[in-house]
């Protein structure tokens, strides 16, 4: 599934780290070893899409593009205080969370609440969650996926990660987008596909993630957010864990939005 509105003029992603050695080695398959140490799914053709409608879960559409911001707290800088969101429920989800929407950015379908968050989004950082156990998983989806895909990926990893991994990540990712060969290869996408919550509390939660591949592989993925300065921020540790192949969604709560 080729990535739409991220390639350079010949058709090669602007970014080494967007080609599919990289995206599918970090991104969707979660926080894995920064090169190189988690498995690599070439494009088959077989990408699943999406239609062009808005829909809640259980309603199999997605919206094609990201609204643009609005409002007074409109700024993606992760500056601007962030709104009071609806959302207050602490029961932790075991099923899929009412009133999710599911939006395209780089062809990965990512969930939204009016409710829960992110009430801030811009063309890299979507910010501005609940405090609840909602708020913490729609944190973790989106922003596993935008620091490593945003264009501005460096904002997005400042403003919304922390741990001791951090600062390694930036690094190392900098030397590699300055040094990594071109590569003509099509990207593949993993889309999210199931979830469960392994701790919650006030400023801690751990989420297994699901993501399925075009291929039918599926592989969970552990991230952890933590409540700090008013938002959930996406915890990189110093020695991130592989991600763990599943065969079903079995003691996962189905959820996704392709």
């Amino acid at each position: 599934m080729a990535e739409p509105g991220n390639s350079a003029a010949g058709g090669e992603p602007r970014s080494p780290w967007l080609r599919t050695g990289f995206v599918l080695a970090a991104a969707f398959i979660g926080f894995v070893a920064v090169i190189g140490a988690a498995v690599a799914f070439s494009s088959d053709g077989s990408g699943r899409g999406g239609s062009n409608a808005a829909h809640t879960a259980g309603d199999p559409g997605v919206r094609a593009a990201e609204p643009p911001p609005s409002g007074p707290h409109a700024s993606d800088d992760g500056g601007a205080p962030c709104p009071e969101l609806a959302d207050k429920q602490q029961d932790v989800p075991t099923s899929a969370p009412k009133g999710v929407t599911w939006t395209l950015y780089r062809s990965v379908a990512l969930p939204v609440s009016k409710a829960a968050g992110p009430a801030v989004a811009g063309q890299d950082i979507a910010r501005c969650y609940a405090h609840t156990p909602v708020g913490a998983l729609l944190a973790s989806s989106q922003i596993s996926v935008r620091y490593l895909a945003a264009d501005d990926w460096l904002k997005v990893t400042r403003t919304q990660t922390v741990g001791a991994g951090r600062d390694a990540y930036i690094a190392d990712r900098t030397k590699a987008e300055r040094t990594a060969p071109p590569d003509g290869e099509g990207s593949t996408y993993g889309q999210i596909a199931g979830f469960k919550f392994v701790t919650y509390n006030e400023t801690t939660a751990v989420i297994q993630t699901v993501w399925r591949f075009p291929d039918g592989r599926m592989q969970a993925a552990t991230t952890t957010v933590l409540w700090q300065d008013g938002d959930w921020r996406l915890e990189y540790p110093a020695a991130p864990a592989a991600p763990t192949p599943v065969d079903s969604l079995a003691g996962y709560a189905e959820w996704g939005g392709v």
